[in-house]
């Protein structure tokens, strides 16, 4: 089988398609003939090694993937059921998704939604499973569209544009920050009420601004994060899931004490079984189809390593969605 391989030795590290055999597997009780994985921003510095995503090496990349039951010995999963995996250590401490099969825990997969494809499940993959996750987040605190604007930060990354079509579709008017004005059109096509430059937000702000939203959902972190702290509503809610400007949060406390803001972080890597399967079931009736196509770029394996680094420079907007099998 195809795999992409990471591997390193004396900090030299290597990332290669390779073929692997499949008795190289590593154990699981269910065996899945991958159709699709994706490049997500955590993948992207994983095959680029930008980050310590892989804990044991060598590692077959990939945290996500959609495909067929091959073969499994355990009692909710039988040959011919379709099937995604995200997270649990996908692609960081065990074999992952970027690659034509893969063997993993039966308890770690969720069935793919009546309806769907595998190819759109990947088109969106952990990054618009993670726009869910962060929407349920707003919404368990009590973020309704009628206390106002919600705040999307990287938009036109995975995770933004996702949120963006999900929030726009519930009815909030959504303002998306991005370094890429140029994709305004593409922004107010997934639903965007406006378009705001990222570098209004990315740059050292006071701890306390002028308060506008009543919601945000934030894959940058740092400074962004904090800006959009700053100026949350009280009793408004922030849901942080991503690092792409920096893992560092060089903020103060006063919007949460002075105005009772909740920083609510969203970990889609070990979510709950049960909020899993409602995010699914969410994506899979309260997503436009035609909005999540629009955002898709599809490739081949072969071109993922390349595609890698183009994520890490800002290069690539929506998902790019993986044929492991092209």
């Amino acid at each position: 089988m195809k795999a992409i391989l990471l591997s390193k030795d004396a900090d030299q590290f290597q990332a290669r398609v390779a073929d692997v055999a499949e008795s190289d597997l590593p154990e699981g009780d269910v065996t899945v003939k991958v159709d699709y994985s994706t490049i997500n921003y955590k993948d992207a510095l994983a095959l680029t090694d930008k980050s310590p995503i892989v804990r044991k090496w060598p590692m077959v990349a990939g945290i996500d993937f959609a495909g067929v039951v091959e073969a499994s010995a355990h009692p909710a999963w039988k040959p011919g059921d379709r099937a995604i995996l995200n997270g649990w250590g996908v692609g960081e401490t065990h074999w992952g998704g970027l690659a034509q099969k893969a063997r993993v825990r039966g308890d770690w997969l969720v069935r793919l939604p009546e309806g769907m494809t595998t190819r759109e499940a990947m088109a969106i993959g952990t990054a618009g499973y993670t726009a869910m996750l962060c929407v349920m987040a707003l919404e368990r605190l009590g973020v309704t569209k009628e206390r106002g604007e919600i705040l999307v930060t990287g938009a036109t990354g995975g995770v933004g544009s996702i949120s963006v079509a999900i929030l726009a579709r519930l009815g909030y008017r959504v303002v998306a920050s991005t370094g890429k004005i140029s994709e305004t059109e593409y922004l107010q096509s997934l639903g965007a009420a406006e378009i705001v430059d990222r570098a209004t937000l990315s740059q050292p702000g006071k701890p306390l601004q002028k308060e506008r939203w009543a919601g945000v959902v934030d894959s940058v972190g740092s400074h962004t994060l904090v800006n959009a702290c700053a100026q949350t509503q009280a009793e408004g809610a922030v849901a942080a899931c991503g690092l792409a400007q920096g893992m560092d949060f060089p903020a103060t406390v006063a919007p949460f004490i002075l105005r009772g803001v909740t920083l609510a972080g969203v970990n889609s890597v070990t979510a709950p079984m049960e909020r899993r399967l409602e995010a699914w079931r969410r994506l899979a009736t309260e997503l436009d189809r035609a909005k999540l196509a629009s955002t898709i770029t599809d490739i081949r394996l072969a071109d993922a390593i390349a595609k890698a680094r183009d994520v890490i420079a800002g290069k690539v907007r929506g998902r790019l969605v993986v044929d492991v099998n092209a």
